[in-house]
């Protein structure tokens, strides 16, 4: 059975993320910077519809804890680099800790979590790779210049890596979401008039759910997408490209 590791996998994308590769047959790390109790029921559902998952603790923002999860889990031969963090906060206001604390969680943890996973990807010359990005790559957001930033330096990295990966068979691609419905930003979007500000930027006319994106990640985990290496998939209804 092939092993995935999912960070952020407690809730959101990443738990829609790790329940799809779980079906696909993956023994599936669920991993959660703290909260083990979201990444409990992750793993609940996925032993439910008859998977194999375990759970792990680790916040990337600090990097000292990033450099333990290998050594909980040994290899794996899917690495889905979903975790991020996110600050909403005028550039001019912004912290040394907020900007170090996404830049760890965001870009930083994903780098040293790509090193630790690629020997063994190496030896067996299959791996696949995904980061999750984010449609501010190409849309940033004004109050989150951080995050946007630091985005599109891991879809950097990603394209980077997957000239430099290709010749051992590993795959590395980059999902970048738009608008998705998840518990991150339910608040916001109950605000009615801002839902329709919202609404009206994506060109679909609807805001995505964590399923949307969980479909084209399997696809990239998968034999079928052997053939993609080094793209930047916007699932976003067009919203970057309006």
């Amino acid at each position: 059975m092939k092993k995935a590791l999912v960070t952020g996998s407690s809730r959101g994308i990443g738990r829609a993320i790790a329940i799809k590769l779980a079906s696909d047959g993956y023994k599936v790390f669920v991993h959660c910077a703290g909260n083990t109790q979201k990444a409990e029921e992750t793993k609940q559902i996925i032993e439910k519809n008859g998977g194999v998952a375990e759970v792990i603790q680790a916040n990337l923002c600090d990097l000292e804890q990033t450099k333990t999860i290998f050594k909980q889990i040994g290899e794996v031969d899917v690495l889905v680099l979903n975790a991020s963090l996110q600050y909403r906060n005028a550039w001019q206001n912004i912290t040394e800790k907020e900007c170090y604390e996404q830049l760890n969680c965001n870009f930083v943890s994903s780098m040293l979590l790509i090193q630790d996973a690629v020997e063994y990807m190496k030896s067996q010359k299959w791996g696949r790779i995904v980061t999750i990005g984010s449609v501010q790559e190409a849309k940033p957001h004004p109050d989150m210049l951080v995050y946007s930033a630091s985005k599109a330096a891991q879809t950097n990295m990603m394209q980077s890596l997957s000239l430099q990966l290709a010749e051992f068979g590993i795959t590395v691609n980059n999902v970048a979401p738009g608008v998705i419905h998840t518990d991150r930003n339910v608040s916001a979007l109950a605000d009615e008039e801002y839902r329709k500000k919202v609404v009206a930027s994506i060109p679909l006319g609807f805001y995505g759910e964590p399923k949307d994106i969980a479909g084209i990640v399997s696809l990239l985990c998968s034999d079928e997408g052997r053939y993609i290496t080094g793209q930047n998939i916007f699932v976003d209804g067009g919203k970057s490209v309006q």
